[in-house]
């Protein structure tokens, strides 16, 4: 069962995450950023986990804490329900277009956490959201999951599309990286013998 529930709570943030690898893509995002949900739930409908995010935060602040902690969340649950990684494919690679943006996304379920972020946006927002926080949320992601990350928008003019073809982009790669190998049969994918 690769599946996992945390409760994360600071004095900045209190965020539920259920998170099933092998779900069908459902979603139930409340994070009280609409722009925010709306990414997360592209995530879910395009890797095919199933993702809840019950999100309560200091939102009078600002958006960046919760936008940061669900992340942290999202992540540690992503990889809780890995385990020792054994099986699965491990890399995953993914371009995504919308409109006249194209977007590459590569993910390495590693254990060693990085982010390469090569997106440029040009407005400050994004709905309510700043767009700055866009980049804290996949290097928190990238951080709390265990993965290598690599994000790159080729070309694109839209905001909207550039930011939505990131999140597809990472959604496809991820569902690719932890599909099971049959090849593998519950072998770890690293010469180490560990992930």
């Amino acid at each position: 069962m690769r599946k996992y529930s945390i409760n994360r709570k600071t004095k900045e943030t209190e965020i539920k995450v259920d998170l099933d690898l092998d779900g069908n893509g459902k979603s139930k995002i409340e994070t009280g950023i609409g722009f925010l949900d709306h990414m997360i739930e592209q995530l879910a409908k395009h890797s095919m986990f199933d993702i809840s995010i019950k999100a309560q935060g200091d939102l009078h602040i600002d958006y960046h804490h919760t936008t940061e902690d669900s992340a942290l969340a999202l992540g540690e649950a992503l990889t809780k329900s890995l385990g020792d990684r054994k099986g699965i494919k491990r890399f995953g690679q993914a371009l995504s277009a919308m409109d006249e943006t194209l977007s590459r996304v590569v993910v390495d379920c590693s254990n060693r956490p990085y982010l390469v972020w090569n997106v440029n946006l040009t407005k400050p927002k994004l709905g309510e959201m700043d767009t700055e926080l866009f980049k804290e949320w996949f290097q928190a992601f990238a951080q709390s999951s265990g993965i290598t990350l690599h994000v790159e928008n080729l070309y694109g003019e839209n905001n909207h599309h550039i930011i939505e073809s990131c999140f597809k982009g990472l959604a496809r790669a991820l569902r690719e990286a932890v599909e099971i190998d049959l090849k593998r049969k519950g072998e770890i994918p690293s010469t180490k013998g560990t992930l």
